[in-house]
């Protein structure tokens, strides 16, 4: 009896694992998305960053080190390609290698607002997206960037103001 315990255990584990993906998937992916060209590559880092987290036996609930290793994944790759593709590199010449999330676009103060948010700092830009989009606390951020607690709210003050002064001038 004890094998099928451990069965169900196992089920029941592998049952709020495919929940807590389904949850965060989304965010997860605007989140990689800063670092990576296309929806697609964002998915598969998410998936790889979400299996290698599961085979680490981390606990299910720790969003900050969930991030941590969706971002360190999205720079492995970074990495990855860009020895691959060094050449190509050398020849465009200072390629950013970052796109801000990408949004369905409808109306001009949306797309002011994107704008504004491409036109901020990447580490801005990426505190941003997690506390807003993914609603991480700055303890969160500042584990998963390896940052302090007040790095992470400066960074995200900075990001508002620089939107809000942004936005107010296109105004």
């Amino acid at each position: 009896m004890k094998d099928h315990e451990e069965v169900m255990d196992n089920v029941a584990t592998h049952e709020q694992w495919k929940t807590v993906f389904s949850e965060l998937a989304p965010g997860l992916v605007l989140f990689a998305r800063q670092w990576v060209r296309s929806s697609a590559d964002a998915e598969d880092i998410v998936q790889d960053a979400f299996v290698k987290f599961w085979r680490r036996n981390h606990k299910i609930d720790n969003r900050a080190l969930l991030y941590a290793t969706v971002r360190s994944t999205a720079l492995d790759l970074i990495r990855r390609d860009s020895r691959r593709a060094r050449r190509e590199v050398e020849a465009s010449a200072d390629v950013d290698l970052t796109i801000a999330p990408q949004f369905y676009v409808d109306d001009e103060s949306q797309r002011a607002l994107i704008c504004a948010l491409d036109r901020l700092p990447g580490e801005q830009r990426e505190v941003l997206v997690m506390k807003i989009w993914n609603e991480l606390t700055f303890a969160e951020i500042a584990q998963a960037l390896e940052i302090s607690q007040n790095t992470a709210a400066s960074r995200y003050r900075y990001a508002l103001a620089a939107l809000k002064k942004d936005l107010e001038r296109v105004q």
